[in-house]
């Protein structure tokens, strides 16, 4: 009998370099054919200058977690060497630093593209008040392409670009999102510094990301965030902050009164993504939505307009070249407001927040649609106002009310393209991106923000057990298991645990990740005879664990026949026992 020799083992295929996928980005930039989406686009020879710098630190062992991505920025945020127009030509300039969010990204290995045209100073959510011309959907030429980030969208979509960098304040990093079948990325407000950004209103602004996943959208976020001694509206994530909503997130949606405004299309992916999210064990509970769009009203509606006159009135008092007449009207009217008005109209927001975060109640998150319908590029050039205002029913009132945001696609497969939003309370960006890699499908990363303490249990404190709910807002990691220089017993105690001492044997447990604050009280309670300390788990890593020292176990019994504490619990349920006897 022959016999054949081993298969060999497959060799790992390492992920196109920076110089490849440059490559592939401008052989897709011919292929598409969509000059309107860029108002600065570097040369070839550019920019594989810069991606032959990546390649060679990545061959030099430096760790790059953007490596290999292209990136286009809207043009609002400055590059170095290329002009910073906001959409209006006579307002060019050449900065020559790049802002805070473009250093960073391209420090983590990411290389720039191009700047994206887009609705001039982000006045707009169609995408179609441009000089440079009006973007279309990446998937419909007839449909507008959502606003005001449309190019830095649309140039994700269609795959020139893994990334993108927009601005959002009404909705500018969503709403184009949701209509390109994108993932859009609106953090907290004050997460990313907004060095070298164009103000469209400051006290409602942030940089958002575009990307062609969830989970490419988060390494970037997180490679963004963090102060830069330069923007002083920056903030810091609280010790407290949250990190996870449990195995069963408390997840609101308008009501039926609420979802008024959805086309048929748009209603039924939305009904789409609200089985999906219950089908995956989060409770769904309808809200009203009136002092939401209470506060959507309020951004363009009241003296808050009066942030977009300090920013560009100036500006566009001079007539610059290219302005458009739809953008001029809106700050110039912005322009006329008192102070008085200024400060009541942010006294209102103030009333809002705590009126908002009542409705909300014990609710981790609220699912939105991100738009109503998907407006005709006809219709928007008609009526720029009507299309920009219906466009932003769902998403103006999220950064008044001091949400963060994540939006994803729903049902890619429909030729309308749609989006759904999870957005959350300030500093709780995870339990969005969580919610968000569920109607994904992807597997979650690296939480956001990465800081936290690790921490190992093995009893009452694993999920579904009676003392899950001391983890107080923990991130659940992975399962684990430890070296084989353990073995529990079984302590006295109510509800009933086991004690992880040292012994012969490996045990399996969870590894949870807890805010700074959270670890301090969850250890500060820890009741006795448990303790803190290091366990090895069968990487060799060490991280903390709740174990019990040997000498307070006195006659425990044993449970050494079990590798978890659910073995054991399966073996009391199924003998009917108290005890391994």
């Amino acid at each position: 009998m022959t016999t054949l020799p081993p298969e060999p083992e497959p060799v790992p295929v390492p992920p196109p370099g920076s110089h490849q996928r440059v490559v592939a980005a401008f052989e897709r930039l011919a292929q598409v054919d969509r000059p309107e989406l860029w108002i600065s686009l570097r040369t070839l020879e550019e920019v594989l200058v810069d991606a032959k710098a990546v390649d060679e630190r990545v061959r030099a062992g430096e760790d790059l977690p953007l490596a290999g991505t292209v990136v286009a920025v809207t043009d609002l945020i400055d590059v170095a060497g290329l002009p910073t127009t906001a959409g209006c030509p006579g307002f060019s300039r050449v900065p020559v630093t790049s802002a805070t969010a473009v250093t960073r990204l391209t420090g983590a290995g990411a290389v720039v593209l191009g700047k994206t045209n887009l609705d001039q100073f982000a006045s707009g959510l169609a995408g179609t008040r441009s000089p440079y011309g009006a973007v279309a959907s990446a998937g419909d030429p007839q449909k507008v392409a959502g606003g005001s980030s449309s190019g830095s969208a649309v140039a994700v979509a269609l795959g020139i670009a893994d990334l993108a960098l927009g601005t959002d304040t009404a909705g500018s990093g969503r709403v184009p999102a949701a209509l390109n079948a994108v993932v859009g990325l609106k953090p907290t407000l004050g997460l990313v510094p907004r060095t070298g950004v164009f103000p469209a209103s400051p006290s409602f602004d942030c940089v958002s990301v575009f990307a062609s996943t969830l989970k490419l959208g988060q390494r970037a976020l997180a490679a963004l965030t963090g102060p830069d001694g330069q923007d002083a509206s920056v903030r810091e994530w609280p010790a407290d902050v949250r990190l996870g909503a449990g195995e069963r997130p408390r997840v609101a949606i308008p009501d039926v009164a609420g979802l008024a405004a959805l086309s048929g299309p748009a209603r039924r992916a939305f009904g789409v993504a609200v089985a999906s999210l219950e089908a995956s064990g989060a409770v769904i509970e309808p809200i009203d939505l009136g002092v939401f769009f209470e506060a959507g009203e309020l951004l363009s509606g009241s003296a808050l307009v009066a942030e977009r006159f300090a920013s560009a009135g100036d500006v566009l008092a001079g007539k610059p070249e290219g302005v458009d007449p739809t953008v001029a009207g809106l700050v110039a009217a912005a322009g006329t407001h008192l102070a008085h008005e200024l400060a009541d109209a942010h006294g209102q927001v103030a009333r809002l927040r705590a009126a908002a975060r009542d409705a909300l109640g014990e609710c981790d998150a609220l699912l939105l649609p991100t738009v109503p319908d998907h407006p005709d590029l006809r219709e928007a050039l008609a009526d720029p106002l009507g299309v920009s205002a219906r466009l932003g029913t769902y998403s103006a009132f999220v950064n008044v009310l001091d949400l963060a945001a994540v939006t994803v696609p729903v049902a890619p497969g429909d030729q309308r393209p749609f989006g759904v939003t999870i957005a959350v309370r300030a500093f709780e960006d995870q339990i969005a991106l969580d919610l968000a890699a569920v109607l994904t499908g992807e597997q979650a990363s690296e939480p956001y923000p990465a800081e936290g303490v690790d921490l190992v249990v093995f009893g009452a404190h694993l999920r579904g057990q009676p003392l899950h709910g001391e983890l107080r807002g923990a991130r659940f990691v992975t399962p684990v298991q430890t070296a084989e220089r353990y073995r529990m017993v079984l302590l006295d105690t109510e509800p009933p645990q086991p004690g992880v001492i040292p012994g012969s044997g490996a045990l399996d447990g969870e590894l949870w990740r807890l805010s700074p604050a959270g670890f301090g009280q969850f250890a500060a309670a820890l009741p006795e005879p448990f303790v803190l300390g290091h366990v090895e788990l069968e990487d060799g890593s060490t991280p903390l664990a709740v174990l019990c020292p040997p000498a307070a176990t006195g006659g425990a019994p044993n449970l050494d026949r079990y590798e978890s504490w659910r073995g054991y619990l399966r073996f009391v349920s199924t003998a009917g026992l108290r005890s391994p006897g």
